[in-house]
């Protein structure tokens, strides 16, 4: 005989009576009833478990294919690969939809576009300012029949916009329903090969809604953030390829265009002969940037200096502010600082410190630097210029951006030798 019990929608919590609030989430009023009928006992013998040697399985990357953007293939390492699943987060309006069109446009597979957000309208008009003619749209929301269509026909690349829309065991998007859609998704992928892209939204704070279950079941997750006019595409775990590597996009009328020299672009209105701006060599992944750093020191009225950081660590900042005060005797205590990296780009390398220090100390004393220099370096508690990852790299990226003279680990010891060598 069945028997009645009741389920919190938002994050799945069991109870033999209805509370007003539910003790798993914090949800008011979520719970409903649900019949749970006994399971019945299997018949036969569950068949034992098969031991596989590893060197008779196949390696799929293989089978890896590219997205038909060469900036997605560096953020996947390569492409995609049959059966993986990718999430993909991002802020409403950054461009997610736009960028899977993009990417529909140029695949040379077989593409189903799973839209529980827009209209078939809304995206043919989208199509066509993009240029695309033809797609295989679906518009089914409930799990169940989805899966039945996906196994009786599966798709090579599989778009769903966005994981939040489907019903899976609760309300769209709660904590229940996200979470049952991504692990019959991921278990479809596997079973059937097809490579996955799941749309999913993010919070206030920056992460993908829902349980953080959706990044441990994935086997890449992707963001598309805004960098000023830009589109960047970060990812923040991936089986596959290199964590941390970044592609740049910029948004058009007719669609996302692949920037393919980053460095170009934002130094592209780089002011020259300006004290407080210097050209840092940095390592976003494994591509590398010559991106600039801007600083302006100012007088204070407070009796606390400001010290206010964009895109880079704002801790590491603090440390080089202090070595330069202690080390170099620069006086900074009666002056609020502000240190940016131009663009609107977020990168944390130990590598900036070097030039966010030749900023810091142009800006102070208000000579410019010389606008041929490029600078790379990590900075330690005794001034001293450490080695960084990938100098080559860098170099050759410095090189290619049209600078003559470099700072770094191999030519300068120690800050106070870079900061004579940029000023001198």
């Amino acid at each position: 005989m069945a028997k009645s019990a009741y389920r919190c929608v938002e994050c799945g919590y069991r109870t033999p009576k209805p509370l007003g609030r539910c003790p798993g989430c914090g949800a008011w009023g979520s719970f409903q009833a649900v019949q749970e009928t006994p399971r019945p006992s299997p018949k036969a013998p569950s068949p034992a478990p098969a031991l596989l040697r590893l060197a008779e399985v196949g390696e799929g990357e293989e089978g890896r294919f590219s997205s038909g953007l060469e900036e997605v293939d560096r953020v996947l390492g390569g492409g995609f690969v049959p059966g993986e699943v990718v999430l993909l987060g991002g802020e409403p309006g950054v461009g997610k939809s736009t960028l899977l069109l993009e990417m529909a446009k140029r695949l040379k597979k077989r593409v189903y576009y799973l839209a529980g957000e827009e209209s078939p309208a809304q995206i043919r008009l989208r199509a066509r300012r993009l240029g695309l003619n033809d797609l295989l749209l679906l518009k089914e929301t409930r799990l169940e029949p989805l899966l039945a269509f996906l196994e009786e026909a599966p798709p090579e690349v599989l778009f769903v916009d966005s994981i939040q829309t489907l019903e899976a065991g609760g309300a769209p998007g709660s904590l229940v329903s996200v979470r049952e859609a991504t692990s019959a998704l991921v278990r479809f992928a596997k079973e059937q090969g097809t490579a996955t892209l799941l749309v999913g939204h993010v919070t206030k704070e920056g992460v993908v809604a829902g349980p953080k279950a959706i990044e441990h079941a994935v086997d890449a997750t992707l963001y598309l953030e805004t960098a000023g006019v830009y589109r960047v595409l970060r990812s923040a775990k991936n089986r596959f390829g290199p964590v941390g590597e970044m592609g740049v996009f910029r948004m058009e009328e007719r669609g996302l265009l692949e920037v393919k020299n980053p460095s170009e672009a934002f130094l592209l209105e780089r002011p020259k002969g300006v004290p407080g701006s210097a050209i840092a060599l940095a390592l976003a992944g494994e591509r590398a940037l010559a991106l600039e750093v801007q600083a302006l020191a100012a007088k204070t009225p407070f009796p606390a200096p400001r010290r206010v950081v964009q895109g880079l660590d704002g801790r590491r900042v603090d440390m080089v502010l202090a070595v330069l005060e202690r080390r170099l005797g620069l006086p900074l205590s009666g002056l609020d600082l502000y240190v940016n990296l131009a663009g609107g780009l977020r990168v944390l390398d130990p590598g900036l410190d070097l030039p966010v220090a030749l900023a810091v100390y142009s800006a102070v004393v208000g000579r410019p630097l010389p606008e041929d220099l490029a600078a790379l370096g990590e900075v330690g508690l005794a001034a001293e210029v450490r080695s960084v990852v990938g100098l080559e790299r860098r170099l050759k990226e410095g090189e290619r951006a049209g600078f003559n003279r470099f700072l770094h680990p191999g030519n300068v010891r120690r800050l106070e030798e870079a900061v004579e060598a940029a000023m001198g």
